[in-house]
């Protein structure tokens, strides 16, 4: 799509559905002026009073480009458009402005017959888009058309409000990339440990009196520090480890029965132990 002219030819498009899809005799001119512009006394007038960027394609994804299946195109500017329908036509001695309702009434008939600008009424300009043009109506109050006509020092006419949506317009072709190349293999990582974890395999003696000294032993121990704890009591607290084994000694206060003791080894390895004291 036409960074360029893309908004205008939105435009011109509802313009051919209108003017090709409308039922009226005679034949109702549309335009897209202004409201304080004025052309013949008989027509219906779309106005873009707003254009808003569509808050929900906003974080688009890169897509590929259309005809060139080894590029991506970057994420488009996709806009909202909001237009102001308002049928003009002169005034009838005793029924007032019942022709310009009339013009709205068949106007807003297209637009619900046709929510998306079919091909046959959309300019060529726009047949490529990635997405349908919809078109919807839009909830616009009292004081807010109030707010339209005064801007344009205009007398208010009844008008209904319609979103068109989306619009994208692309980026310039500078800003494609080329598309990644397609993952063929995947390989399986070797996975090894930059050493071998401490094990603790057993503590000796595992019964006796208050005070005891037991010695723990295992693999791979030697440089690390241990810890070992009876409750809250720490019985060894950051002790490096020299060979395959550590001692701890045991409080000479503990009642007769089996203690737990909580070994852990420089945070990697953990093991508990029971130790029964005899009288």
């Amino acid at each position: 799509m036409s960074a360029s002219t893309a908004i205008g030819l939105v435009g011109e498009s509802l313009k051919s559905l209108l003017e090709g899809e409308m039922q009226l005799t005679p034949a109702t001119d549309v335009t897209l002026l202004g409201p304080d512009e004025s052309h013949g006394n008989r027509r219906l007038n779309l106005f873009l009073y707003k254009v808003q960027e569509s808050p929900f394609q906003r974080n688009m994804e890169w897509q590929v480009a259309p005809g060139a299946p080894g590029r991506l195109d970057p994420p488009p500017l996709t806009l909202n458009l909001f237009y102001l329908m308002t049928p003009y036509a002169s005034n009838d001695p005793d029924t007032g402005h019942t022709n310009a309702h009339a013009i709205l009434g068949e106007a807003m008939r297209v637009f619900h017959q046709f929510p998306v600008i079919p091909d046959a009424h959309l300019n060529a300009g726009l047949r490529d888009a990635r997405e349908q043009v919809k078109i919807t109506p839009s909830v616009l109050d009292l004081d807010e058309l109030s707010k339209v006509w005064s801007t344009f020092g205009q007398p208010f006419r009844v008008s209904v409000a319609y979103e068109v949506s989306v619009v994208s317009i692309d980026q310039s072709a500078e800003q494609q990339r080329p598309l990644p190349e397609r993952v063929r293999s995947i390989g399986v990582p070797e996975v090894v440990a930059p050493f071998a974890p401490p094990v603790l395999e057993r503590m000796a003696p595992t019964s006796g009196p208050a005070g005891t000294t037991v010695t723990f032993t295992g693999r791979y121990l030697e440089g690390w520090q241990a810890h070992v704890a009876l409750g809250r009591r720490r019985l060894v607290d950051g002790e490096a480890i020299e060979g395959r084994h550590f001692d701890a000694t045991l409080p000479a206060d503990l009642m007769p029965g089996y203690h737990q003791l909580q070994v852990d080894v420089a945070h990697l390895t953990r093991t508990t132990f029971f130790f029964e004291v005899t009288p």
